[in-house]
């Protein structure tokens, strides 16, 4: 994550989860560790709020695929 490459056009693209009160702290960690792993997602910031309830966004890298000119 440098600052070359959000400056040459780079992207990302976003995820919110919610994770109910009832959710215990380790199903909530697993459920994100899933995302991170299979999906390629990163945490990039996460709240608790009154009553127990979790927001976490997720982040990851816009793929864009360039075309190549035909020879």
């Amino acid at each position: 994550m440098s600052d070359s490459w959000l400056s040459r056009g780079g992207s990302y693209e976003y995820r919110v989860v919610s994770v109910p009160a009832q959710t215990s702290p380790a199903a909530a960690h697993r459920l994100i560790a899933d995302q991170a792993e299979y999906g390629r997602w990163e945490l990039e910031r996460s709240a608790r709020y009154w009553g127990g309830a979790r927001r976490v966004w997720l982040r990851r890298k816009t793929i864009r695929v360039q075309l190549t000119p035909w020879l």
